[in-house]
């Protein structure tokens, strides 16, 4: 075979520690990262039942000291409390490639180490315990991390956990995970993409800081349905994707289904973008942007089945800036799941509190109202305009108690609703149409809507 300089390199690095060793060889066109050393031949043989995890680690030591891969056959490997030194290339056959958890505070863990990759591995947790908030792959201020192309099963609490991580997470099958799928505190330039999350104990995955600032991750593309709500509460948990305090991050391309409380929440994060998402059968809010955030662009995604579509709120901690554009929401559930406060509004298309433009939205068959601007006094500064909206007992709700700000509310075409545009005190309606009757009220400007 030839081999360039980079290849004799690392092989002349590696012979160094370890005599005469069988490199993998690359097939013809394959990428440079199949090209590594075959575990066999530093004693790691598959099968056989016995704990590797003392010859597995110091198989990884030698080869990532060498900055090759070490390639994993097909067959079962009983390790736990692997250590990954800087460089690590731990290389499997996608789906046969198995790691069996045997036990440890994780399977996997590295700690300020860089240019680490996982690929092609199953990581089998066996359902055995993990200490609280730990994960089968457990990563601390680790730079250009890959895992991808891995399955990540089993888990008796996390999937991934990442700590001030940059790097992507990508093509990953993650399934039967007890707590958090994937979960990433204080990351500094993370992809979380193409992932597949199929049953988590308490969410999909979640992107949170210690404390409010940029954060800037990407999570794009990522199938996600079966989220449940195992550790109860009123939204902490059950959550498909959860931004908590990461300021411009991105939510795009999504595809969602059955989770117990919100496909997509934000809570305090600002500058959020939630894109081109499709969430169905979602048991609490779909989309979501709460509390203390300044900053939300949801726009063109689709809901089906949720107990409330869009909702962007909380003024009164701070919440507000939004644009809600070009959404289709439809089949909304009249109730929340038990565990909200008991007088939260259900079945309503959007909401929205302070500082928002509702444009080009369209809603169908929401059981209490397709659109509820402002909630007492916590409205301010509202464009609801263009929107389609069918077959709602209250096509537009408004609040118009003393100290609410000002909404215009224009050019929208409702249908099918007892009443078209209707003034509330909190979630009592009190008026009658205002789109017939509006003059009485100077900070609501409503005009040009159709109504049949």
């Amino acid at each position: 075979m030839n081999i360039d300089r980079r290849r004799l390199l690392a092989v002349s690095a590696l012979s160094s520690t370890v005599p005469a060793l069988s490199l993998a060889t690359p097939a013809a066109g394959s990428p440079l990262s199949t090209f590594g050393v075959d575990a066999t031949q530093l004693g790691v043989r598959a099968g056989g039942g016995a704990d590797q995890s003392n010859m597995l680690q110091s198989a990884i030591d030698k080869t990532a000291g060498a900055r090759v891969p070490l390639m994993l056959g097909p067959g079962d490997y009983r390790v736990g409390g692997l250590t990954l030194p800087a460089g690590t290339q731990l290389i499997g056959v996608r789906g046969a490639t198995r790691l069996i958890f045997s036990g440890g505070s994780a399977m996997l863990a590295a700690r300020a180490a860089d240019h680490i990759t996982l690929a092609g591995l199953v990581i089998d947790g066996g359902n055995r315990p993990l200490p609280e908030n730990g994960a089968l792959i457990d990563f601390v201020a680790c730079n250009d991390l890959r895992i991808t192309d891995c399955d990540v099963t089993g888990s008796g609490r996390g999937g991934i956990r990442l700590y001030q991580v940059e790097g992507r997470v990508t093509d990953n099958d993650l399934a039967k995970i007890a707590d958090v799928a994937i979960y990433s505190l204080d990351a500094r330039g993370l992809t979380i993409q193409n992932n597949n999350v199929r049953g988590a104990g308490n969410g999909g995955i979640l992107v949170h800081r210690s404390k409010n600032g940029d954060d800037g991750t990407l999570v794009l593309d990522n199938r996600i349905e079966d989220i449940a709500n195992v550790s109860g509460g009123s939204g902490q948990y059950g959550n498909a994707i959860n931004v908590f305090r990461a300021g411009n991050v991105i939510v795009r391309g999504n595809r969602i289904s059955r989770a117990a409380y919100s496909a997509v929440r934000g809570n305090a994060a600002s500058n959020i973008q939630i894109t081109g998402n499709t969430a169905t059968d979602i048991g609490e809010v779909a989309i979501y942007s709460e509390f203390g955030f300044e900053g939300a662009v949801i726009a063109n995604n689709t809901v089906d089945g949720a107990a409330l579509g869009i909702v962007t709120c909380n003024f009164n901690e701070g919440g507000r800036l939004a644009v809600v554009q070009g959404n289709m929401i439809r089949n909304l559930k009249p109730k929340r799941p038990i565990g909200t406060a008991p007088d939260d509004a259900g079945g309503v298309g959007i909401a929205i509190e302070a500082d928002a433009s509702v444009t080009g939205n369209v809603i169908e068959n929401a059981p209490t109202a397709g659109i509820m601007i402002g909630w007492g006094a916590y409205m301010r500064d509202v464009s609801v305009t263009g929107n389609v909206v069918r077959g709602a007992p209250l096509g537009i709700a408004v609040s118009v108690v003393n100290g609410a700000g000002t909404a215009v509310i224009a050019g929208n075409l409702i249908s099918g609703s007892k009443g078209a545009i209707v003034g509330m005190d909190h979630a009592k309606a009190v008026t009658g149409d205002l789109s017939q009757e509006s003059a009485r009220y100077a900070n609501l400007q409503i005009s040009g809507n159709r109504v049949r």
